[in-house]
């Protein structure tokens, strides 16, 4: 039996730093897991950022109330659904996640919290488990389940290698040049060709 796997921002809908980025005028914060590997590097310096310029939760949730799925995404996500159990495993927050699972049809989504202080400013992270993506995989094997990943980012990459088949999902021009041995695609369409192929094989 096999469960899809698939990472949530850059794939199925925007990056929501970005987002919040081009909505506060903070440059710094265009930095994703495309750029850092080090993802408790990348949360310090985001969190560090916020607190320079009084950014809280609030802030954040009413950007993220303006985004909206990747065009295709839904429907991708859909169909795929209709084939095989699906789960979301992502890095972001259950504080930020809630809107954004609405408007894709509540898929099963498994990713972290966020620490929130008395004044609303985010003070930490609690991740769900260490290497959730790739301790997630490993999971769901050991109960006996094939995997199936995609995604676009660093973060991303030991969940694809583990799986009996993986691809890479829009993602940088250096991650496709360092790892040539993974499939890459562009469009919804060829990654759920790629995906039915995979659960047929």
């Amino acid at each position: 039996m096999n469960v899809c796997c698939l990472d949530m921002e850059g794939v199925l809908v925007p990056e929501i730093w970005i987002a919040f980025s081009e909505a506060t005028g903070i440059p710094e914060l265009r930095r994703t897991t495309r750029d850092e590997p080090d993802y408790d590097k990348l949360m310090r310096f985001r969190m560090d950022i916020l607190r320079e310029h009084g950014l809280g939760l609030k802030q954040i949730q009413d950007v993220i109330a303006t985004i909206d799925p990747l065009p295709g995404a839904k429907e991708f996500l859909d169909e795929l659904r209709t084939l095989s159990q699906v789960i979301i495993i992502s890095d972001t927050f259950e504080e930020f996640a809630k809107p954004l699972m609405k408007k894709l049809g509540w898929p099963t989504l498994f990713c972290n919290s966020l620490e929130i202080d008395a004044e609303g400013m985010v003070a930490g992270v609690r991740m769900r488990c260490p290497e959730s993506k790739l301790t997630t995989v490993r999971g769901l094997q050991g109960m006996g389940f094939d995997t199936i990943a995609t995604g676009d980012s660093f973060n991303d990459l030991a969940m694809i290698q583990a799986s009996k088949a993986g691809f890479l999902f829009r993602s940088t021009e250096q991650i496709k040049a360092d790892y040539p041995e993974i499939p890459a695609y562009e469009e919804f369409d060829d990654l759920l060709a790629a995906f039915k192929a995979a659960l047929a094989s």
